[in-house]
């Protein structure tokens, strides 16, 4: 859900070209996979398709290929800081720390739950991204001027 919710904020603001977007779990025991169908149709009437998207795990050139590694919860960013000597952490972050009053919380996952829950993870990617995109143009100036938000 996060990569179509990001992807899509991207093509919004025109920025699609500046990015490689990609999801990966920690494990890859559903290698493959496509999303679930909960998923597929929350975000659905936004416009946005993931019905293309396949699960695939963490590869570790992925780790050193991506500047900005999110994670959805506590253990899979404690997972992914095993993988870096200290001194060669790239970027990595929860997805909800720069969203206001929510930086210690975790993305629930959904997947035992009812449709409700997919419909909070979505609202929960989508306010993010959008605080990670605000991030990036303070990083990355060049962003905020193609987006016409210099």
């Amino acid at each position: 859900m996060a990569e179509g919710v990001f992807c899509d904020l991207l093509v919004r603001h025109d920025l699609r070209h500046f990015f490689s977007v990609s999801s990966a779990g920690t494990v890859s025991y559903q290698e493959g996979s496509p999303p679930d169908d909960r998923a597929i149709a929350v975000l659905q009437p936004l416009g946005i398709d993931i019905s293309s998207v396949r699960a695939r795990g963490a590869r570790e050139h992925d780790l050193h290929e991506y500047d900005w590694i999110f994670t959805m919860d506590h253990e899979n960013y404690e997972e992914i800081l095993t993988f870096f000597p200290s001194h060669d952490q790239p970027r990595i972050h929860r997805v909800l720390e720069f969203v206001e009053g929510r930086s210690g919380d975790e993305v629930a996952d959904p997947y035992y739950g009812t449709f409700r829950e997919f419909e909070g993870v979505a609202e929960d990617l989508s306010l993010a991204c959008e605080q990670i995109l605000e991030r990036m143009f303070e990083h990355y100036p060049y962003l905020a001027q193609h987006s016409g938000r210099s």
